[in-house]
This record gives structure tokens, sequence and C-alpha cells, in this order.
């Protein structure tokens, strides 16, 4: 199996312009046609929580979103959410709280396509560094109170060096893929997101999605990275 999988911090659907504008989200994530998305910032931080990418716009593209929200009208949790090819079964979703000083937290769903199973999470981590650590260690514990399955981690990290600070808690036992950067958008210097897998998966290829509508759609890029999984891997 290969699949493609891609991290966006969307801005709450706010471009450079400072215009909200679901509509060229839905664009760059057509661009990027990734069969699993996790998606940053998709929710707004006051009131009711709303989504910023109205159900019925997500409800004309291949994707829908997994069911992590604690609230009715937001599409995550923190901003965190899921989206996954429709193909896709889903056995297991849930929003994941995590030790912060400011606003975080981390979503997590457990996928089925045929006989393979898969396990994503989207993450959103602190700004400050402060927690940064003791967040992905969080989320290696929800993950290890779950069945063993093949993983993928991803989101914003938030974090400078590819191999310092909090990414030392992944350890020796994950890879990390860091494709480039992808903040801001309009000059891209920082690597603050990430990809992070289980061994199950193969590299295959990865990148920062550059264009004309992204360069305007948000402040970060979105990141991807096609991955193989295979049935013996899967087994293991």
């Amino acid at each position: 199996m290969q699949l493609t999988f891609a991290s966006y911090n969307i801005h709450k659907a706010v471009g450079l312009d400072a215009r909200r504008d679901p509509d060229r989200i839905i664009a760059v994530l057509r661009e990027v046609d990734a069969d699993i998305i996790a998606l940053q910032e998709a929710d707004r931080r006051i009131g009711q929580r709303a989504s910023v990418l109205p159900r019925a716009l997500l409800d004309d593209t291949r994707w829908r979103p997994l069911a992590v929200a604690k609230r009715a009208r937001s599409l995550g949790w923190h901003g965190n959410a899921l989206l996954a090819r429709r193909d896709f079964e889903c056995s297991f979703a849930e929003p994941l709280d995590l030790p912060t000083l400011e606003p975080r937290g981390a979503v997590m769903a457990e996928l089925q396509l045929g006989d393979q199973r898969l396990r994503v999470v989207g993450a959103h981590l602190d700004i400050s560094g402060l927690r940064r650590r003791d967040q992905v260690k969080a989320i290696l514990k929800h993950c290890a109170r779950r069945e063993r399955m093949p993983t993928v981690i991803m989101g914003d990290f938030n974090q400078w060096g590819r191999l310092s600070g909090a990414m030392r808690a992944f350890g020796m036992a994950w890879q990390q893929i860091t494709p480039g950067p992808s903040y801001p958008a309009t000059r891209p210097i920082a690597r603050f997101d990430r990809i992070v897998t289980t061994p199950d998966w193969g590299y295959r290829d990865s990148g920062v999605h550059h264009s004309a509508i992204a360069a305007v759609a948000s402040d970060h890029l979105p990141i991807w990275a096609t991955l193989d999984l295979h049935k013996k891997q899967a087994a293991d």
C-alpha cells in the first residue's frame, strides 16, 4: 500500500491578504491531493469554536472529516482536524489532551483499508517550547495504550531543530521526515511542519507544496510525504 500524507496549518483560513477564504484552502488541498490530511488551526479559538471549513465544502471533496471534535460546530480539537479518503473505514477516533501552558491538543484516529490498519495523529505543539517535549511524550503514551499498528504523527511541531528539543522524545524508534521550509508561506525558512512514522513505513518521497494559491491562502505551506506500507510490515 502506498499512501500520501499531508499536514497543513490553515491559519483559520485567513490568508496573507487578511481575507478568510475557506474555498481557497479547499483549492490548496485539492492541489496536494493527499490520502490523509492533518489540519491545524481548523477551528476558531473563541465562542463555539466553529470550524472555519464548512462541512458542505468538504462534502464536495474526496475526503471526510474524522470524528475527533468535542464540540458540535468544531471540525477538530484545539484546531486539530483529520481528513481521510472516503473509502477508509474509521474504527476509532478521539481528541487527545496534552500538557500545556496554552490551548493545545492533538487528535488520533485508527483507519482500515482492505486488510490494512493504520493509526494517524495530528498535532499542533506549544509555541513557547516549555512543554513541547512533554506533549510529544503524552502523544506517544496515548499511542502505546492502544493496539500496536503502523502509525503516522504529523503537524506543526513549532520546533526549529530537526533532531533537537522536543524531537528527541521520539528516540531512535521513530522515523522523522522534515520535507523542507514551510513557514512563512511567502519566503519559507522554518521547518516547523513535520511527519514522524513508525518503522513500518518505507519512505518514498516528500516535499513542501508550492503554488500561487498556497502562497497566499495561509501563513504556512502544506507539507506531504508518500510512504509505502507492506503487508509483512503491517502484520509484524
